[in-house]
């Protein structure tokens, strides 16, 4: 039996108060989770008050913060993400609900994969474009080959309410880092949210990239199988061997604080 959320989690429901202190690495979080979403608008990746991005609560094995259902992306702070567990429980005094759609698809993923600090989901056009096309992104780019043999897909099943379908998302994510979930749009993960946002910030380019090129109307170029796995392994040592994603990260925050420090607050 299927068992569904309300579009807004949390709406009139009695809130889990904590006593608790925030600890130092809960306030890290909240600061790079905001960051995450300023820099997100800025990119022009939002849709009014919906998508979501989610980061596991240092020290927990089943709360993480999202954003407050309701606010646009530039309004998110670090104090104003709400603390939820894996169950739907809004932990604190939050005067916010959440995204029942966000809730489905984050707490699915943060139960299953203990590796993912961050998940992040979009409806970029460029993402939601490549979501329509049956082969999906293609190793068309050097930015695309980055992503061989680490996308998963997941068929569309209606708006994402219905809690049975984590199973299935779970299922068809199995270890990838990387998904595309068809006809709707993209997911990624990561250890952290620098590492996530990293990785969105390079799907969204190699998207946009198949379709200008496909665009042209003319035979596009594909890279062999075997390049692409290497291009993909390059990618990937690099990225955790020589702190890419890392340094790539504190850059853009570096960059949001020239722009707009309200998101620490």
């Amino acid at each position: 039996m299927s068992h569904t959320v309300d579009y807004a989690v949390g709406v009139g429901a009695k809130r889990r108060l904590s006593n608790e202190p925030m600890s130092d690495g809960e306030r890290q979080v909240r600061v790079e989770l905001a960051a995450a979403y300023r820099l997100a608008q800025l990119n022009g990746w939002d849709e009014l008050i919906y998508n979501h991005i989610s980061a596991r609560v240092p020290g927990t094995e089943n709360h993480f913060l999202i954003n407050p259902y309701g606010l646009a992306f530039e309004e998110v702070t670090a104090s104003n993400l709400v603390k939820v567990d894996l169950e739907g429980n809004i932990i604190g005094n939050s005067e916010y609900p959440i995204n029942g759609a966000g809730f489905t698809i984050h707490s699915a993923i943060h139960a299953a994969r203990h590796d993912a600090g961050c998940v992040l989901h979009l409806h970029t056009v460029a993402g939601t474009a490549i979501s329509m096309l049956e082969d999906g992104l293609l190793p068309l780019s050097q930015t695309a080959m980055r992503f061989c043999n680490d996308i998963a897909f997941h068929d569309y099943e209606g708006i994402a309410v219905d809690l049975s379908e984590r199973k299935r998302l779970i299922d068809d994510l199995g270890d990838k880092s990387t998904m595309i979930l068809r006809n709707h749009g993209t997911l990624v993960t990561g250890r952290n949210v620098g590492e996530a946002y990293v990785r969105m910030y390079q799907l969204e380019k190699a998207c946009r990239s198949q379709l200008e090129a496909m665009a042209c109307n003319v035979k596009l170029h594909r890279a062999g199988d075997q390049v692409a796995d290497k291009t993909g392994k390059m990618f990937n040592a690099g990225m955790l061997l020589h702190g890419g994603s890392d340094a790539a990260w504190a850059a853009m925050l570096r960059r949001l604080d020239r722009i707009d420090t309200s998101y620490k607050d």
